[in-house]
């Protein structure tokens, strides 16, 4: 009998990541995980059906996330906009 090796991490990466996962209005959520593609869905059949079609039919790179999971599209924009923030800029004092 010919011993199956298991998939490797490498033949996963070709396929995006979903994630699915419930708002905090009982929406269903789908991003992938650039933020790139996704939607919102009134039901879980439908939200895996998207992020099935999405990824080429690959159950194995569908997560789906326990908790509350918000859509967020500006997910990397809002990173950035953060570590602008955080920047300490000195400020010039007027003359009094």
């Amino acid at each position: 009998m010919r011993r199956l090796e298991p998939p490797s991490v490498e033949s996963h990466s070709r396929y995006p990541l979903f994630f699915i996962g419930q708002d905090s209005h009982g929406k269903w959520v789908v991003q992938d995980q650039e933020c790139r593609q996704g939607g919102l869905f009134a039901e879980r059949a439908d939200a895996l059906k998207f992020a099935l079609f999405e990824n080429g039919n690959q159950p194995q790179a569908v997560v789906m996330v326990p908790g509350v999971f918000e859509f967020d599209m500006n997910r990397r924009l809002s990173l950035v906009h953060r570590r602008i923030e955080s920047i300490d800029v000195p400020r010039r004092r007027r003359a009094a």
